[in-house]
């Protein structure tokens, strides 16, 4: 089975919402969440390439999003610690909760994709089922060693992995670099 574009993106979607909106360290330091004055800038650009077309992301909209990033960060960290069952749960409660269904939509004439949606068209409930979905997917597959969270230390950044090769282990490519120079200079000592 191989991810659909589709896929990545709500899964995506989800570690960018769980990196967005959870405090705890990034990359070496610690990372706060944002204030609510800057955290509907940053929701929109985690959930849409394009400027245009964007919804407005209400107060209401806000705590829920925020809501929405803890679970799905219990699931990126049970799937790092190896607890499927856990994260399948997890994942099982809120596709659930958020009536997630799969629904065929032509974006050009005559193109079709599978796409997730929620029992209502609020924004949240969409991507809440679309972003369970697509970790659903995964975690019930082989790629369910694609999620997962930062081995750098000082960091718990989540990823999806959707390199080639399948070894992905750091959110970002700066984690990786400080982690190999640290080892680095371990070995010369």
């Amino acid at each position: 089975m191989d991810f659909d574009s589709h896929v990545i993106a709500v899964s995506t979607a989800a570690a960018g919402l769980v990196n967005a909106l959870s405090p705890g360290q990034e990359r070496g330091r610690r990372y706060e969440a944002p204030d609510e004055a800057h955290q509907r800038e940053i929701i929109a650009d985690v959930l849409f390439s394009e400027a245009a077309g964007r919804p407005t992301v209400d107060a209401a909209d806000l705590a829920a999003f925020a809501g929405l990033a803890a679970t799905l960060r219990l699931v990126f960290e049970q799937v790092e610690a190896g607890d499927l069952s856990e994260a399948a749960g997890v994942v099982n409660r809120l596709m659930r909760e958020t009536g997630a269904r799969p629904q065929l939509d032509s974006h050009r004439p005559g193109e079709w994709s599978m796409h997730f949606h929620g029992s209502d068209d609020s924004l949240v409930v969409g991507w809440a089922a679309g972003c369970a979905t697509g970790l659903a997917l995964a975690i019930g597959s082989d790629f369910a060693g694609r999620v997962g969270v930062c081995v750098a230390k000082r960091c718990d950044r989540v990823y999806v992995d959707t390199s080639r090769n399948h070894a992905k282990r750091f959110c970002s490519t700066a984690c990786q670099s400080r982690t190999k120079a640290a080892a680095f200079r371990a070995r010369r000592r």
